[in-house]
């Protein structure tokens, strides 16, 4: 359990960062502290697995589930089918039968961060259970005659996509998320609802039709949407977006990621996907603003975060790879999934093998490591030249069926800090 305690569960979450909007925080702190809280978070599949933008809302649930609280994690698989408006278009809508895919593999992922056993076990739900049966003209009649058309055009996503257009169908998602809350309300006793701050409008549209529906009241709560310091949106990379499954985004992909968080948002991070006191958090805070070479803090949040998605073993290995990149230990000895991980961070090379291997000149340039065969010679000459962590000494030197690691793969650098890595492709 993280320690966290029933009476200030409001104030907590606030110093922690995860407040960005609330419906009335007085009367939220009040029912947090009167009694345990059921409350949902949804997660859609428009995607074969979760991301880093998820696992914020993943965090608060475990928070609040260890305050005592009763967590219901949604996995949207009639929303899913829809898709939640995006600013800039319409979305492609995805086959039926791949969304039920996902929605499974979802309901995995989501299930490693809460607990079913315990007295305020989670419960797991689908969204499709209580629509797909739903007539379209009881869902206007019960749901839509709640949702003036004046406030439904005063969304800002909505507003964002008047000129270029959106269907009826996104306009309308709005409806089944309230509906959502609506049934959760009346299965479960469901009185809180957390999302993102992009989900804002939808969280206040189902308190509303909550509200005009049974004439009770609910709560809403936003979390801030994580950022880097240029402003750009958390959890991408060149490649893409840092999704939660190893197979999507190795662990140590994962890890690297955040070992290099930049200074000004390492502790933002560190409060949100940690659990952390605000003391040591402070003590790594002090040192990253004395000592920001040594990265104290981003090693204590790239290890805590892949120790929670993945596991302590993975940790390990990522940690022994980034070692043995630079001489620090036997690449040999890595996992292979860990060295084909490797490789593909480095964006290695593409080198064909004919009867006899290539030059090391030519895997130092396929790896990017140099920009010419050139520079590739001086390098071998300057002593600064190596092949999986041996010096090379003879500018004609080749590859050898030895320097293959798994299987085909082999790690070049040039110096003590820049690293590649080749494919031989037979």
């Amino acid at each position: 359990m993280l320690g966290f305690s029933l009476v200030n569960v409001l104030e907590e979450l606030d110093a922690a960062g995860f407040v960005a909007h609330a419906t009335d925080r007085e009367a939220l702190a009040n029912h947090f502290n009167s009694s345990p809280v059921s409350f949902y978070v949804g997660f859609d599949p428009t995607a074969p697995s979760l991301h880093m933008g998820n696992l914020v809302q993943l965090m608060l649930v475990r928070r609040l589930q260890a305050g005592g609280h009763r967590p219901i994690l949604l996995v949207g698989g009639s929303t899913g089918m829809i898709g939640d408006p995006k600013q800039s278009s319409e979305r492609n809508l995805n086959p039926k039968d791949l969304v039920h895919a996902w929605v499974e593999r979802i309901r995995e992922q989501v299930s490693k961060y809460v607990s079913f056993e315990s007295d305020n076990a989670a419960t797991l739900v689908n969204n499709y259970d209580w629509t797909s049966e739903l007539s379209t003209l009881d869902f206007l009649r019960d749901i839509g005659k709640h949702f003036p058309i004046n406030r439904m055009l005063d969304r800002e996503v909505v507003k964002a996509r008047l000129e270029s257009g959106i269907s009826y169908t996104e306009f309308s998602y709005v409806l089944l998320q309230s509906l959502d809350f609506l049934e959760l309300f009346r299965r479960y006793g469901c009185t809180l609802q957390t999302g993102g701050s992009d989900q804002w409008g939808n969280l206040t549209a189902g308190v509303e039709l909550i509200r005009r529906a049974t004439g009770s009241r609910v709560h809403a709560l936003a979390t801030p949407l994580l950022t880097k310091a240029d402003g750009t949106k958390f959890g991408k990379t060149e490649a893409g977006t840092v999704w939660l499954d190893p197979t999507m985004t190795s662990p140590y992909a994962f890890h690297q990621f955040f070992l290099n968080a930049e200074d000004q948002m390492v502790i933002d991070y560190l409060k949100i996907f940690t659990v952390r006191s605000p003391e040591e958090i402070a003590e790594l805070e002090l040192l990253t603003g004395q000592q920001p070479q040594l990265r104290a803090a981003q090693r204590a949040l790239a290890d805590d975060i892949t120790d929670l998605v993945h596991s302590r073993a993975e940790r390990n290995a990522a940690t022994a790879a980034a070692a043995a990149l630079f001489g620090q230990g036997e690449l040999r000895e890595l996992p292979q999934a860990t060295l084909e991980a490797v490789a593909k961070e480095l964006k290695a090379g593409q080198l064909s093998q004919g009867d006899e291997f290539p030059a090391v000149i030519d895997a130092l340039v396929s790896a990017g490591v140099v920009s010419s065969r050139g520079e590739a010679k001086r390098a071998i000459q300057e002593g600064g030249a190596y092949v999986n962590n041996v010096k090379v000494s003879a500018v004609d030197a080749k590859l050898e069926q030895a320097d293959l690691l798994a299987g085909d793969y082999v790690i070049v650098r040039r110096g003590k800090k820049t690293v590649g890595a080749v494919q031989l492709q037979r």
